[in-house]
């Protein structure tokens, strides 16, 4: 069965201008990759460097009713606010999209105590990074529009380290171009109004997933990413994250993990399929037999557009997995009709 140590984050995943590879079992003090020395083997300035980096917070939670999808990204050349929230009973949903070039917030460099905030007319987003109290703050509030019902929310993501483990990973892409990844899965409380009607968000009920990516990605980006939660036939609360993406190693370290009551299982490399296209059933595996999944979208959501040198190009259905997952100790857990969504991005910048 396939194995790797989740480590303790003694060291900076940049030492010396250099990045390191690992896998950890909580968020650094701090992520600033313009410290690596060199990461283009011709010299770039400063300010061409923090242009070269990508990152990105993103949001997934969801009780029996409801599924939230939000995310801030920061492209540099241009900034993105996306928010879908979805009635699983009648199909209501809403749909809001924000581009703001170059100008707008930037993304901290920690968790531990930052916050990050979008404010325009008729739209307010606001994370509020809180680890060391093992919190992280969303608040949302879109006003409605057209056809477009109001949305507002307000959530606390509770990540103790009594109740769940994290993972961080610092992958790389060569020896001086890395990527970092922050993933956070446990409960979720709060409030929500949508459409005129108080949703009120139990934690025993509700699960949250977070996710911070920072990274020199290449001129020309392709991911996948498959993302799931809920409960099992026990009734545990479970969740996974499982990406494919242009590192160019991920047996020893890479984004993929598996959480059953806040224990975190590590994931081989998975491979993303999808036969029929990104529209129709994502078929995802590995070769450890640990990984057997077939994502089945309802609701079908796609984002794309040119701009001058820029093409993105980024679906991201909500839909329902079945399969099987197998956790720590070998365990085999069976995943019947589990809510979630997938990723699909292209992007050239």
């Amino acid at each position: 069965m396939y194995s790797r140590k989740l480590q303790d984050p003694l060291v900076p995943p940049i030492q010396d201008g250099k990045p390191v590879q690992g896998t950890w079992n909580r968020a650094f003090d701090s992520i600033d990759l313009s410290e690596v020395a060199h990461p283009y083997p011709v010299f770039l300035p400063g300010w061409i460097k923090a242009f070269r980096i990508k990152e990105w917070q993103s949001f997934a939670v969801q009780n029996k009713s409801y599924y939230l999808k939000a995310v801030l990204s920061d492209i540099k050349f241009y900034r993105m606010a996306r928010v879908f929230i979805l009635n699983k009973e009648t199909r209501e949903q809403l749909v809001f999209k924000k581009l703001i070039p170059f100008g707008g917030w930037s993304l901290p460099r920690n968790l531990y105590n930052s916050a990050v905030s979008s404010k325009s007319y008729g739209f307010f987003f606001r994370i509020h990074n809180w680890l060391d109290a093992d919190l992280i703050k969303v608040d949302l509030d879109i006003e409605a529009s057209g056809g477009r019902p109001a949305f507002t929310a307000h959530l606390d993501f509770g990540l103790s380290p009594e109740d769940t483990v994290p993972l961080a990973v610092s992958l790389l892409f060569s020896d001086t171009r890395p990527m970092y990844v922050f993933k956070g899965f446990g409960g979720v409380r709060g409030d929500m109004v949508f459409g005129g009607r108080h949703i009120s968000l139990d934690s025993s009920e509700t699960t949250g997933f977070i996710a911070d990516y920072k990274g020199y990605f290449p001129y020309r980006m392709q991911g996948v990413w498959c993302i799931g939660a809920g409960f099992d036939s026990q009734g545990r609360r479970i969740g996974f994250s499982v990406g494919e993406n242009h590192t160019r190693e991920n047996f020893n370290n890479n984004e993929n993990v598996f959480w059953i009551e806040g224990n975190a299982t590590l994931l081989p490399p998975v491979r993303i399929t999808m036969p029929k296209g990104p529209d129709a059933d994502w078929v995802i595996q590995d070769v450890e037999g640990m990984v057997d999944l077939t994502f089945t979208p309802l609701e079908k959501l796609r984002t794309g557009f040119n701009i001058i040198l820029t093409h993105f190009d980024y679906s991201t259905p909500v839909g329902l997995y079945n399969g099987m997952l197998l956790g720590a100790g070998g365990e085999e857990v069976q995943i019947r009709n589990v809510w979630g969504h997938g990723e699909k991005l292209y992007l050239r910048i």
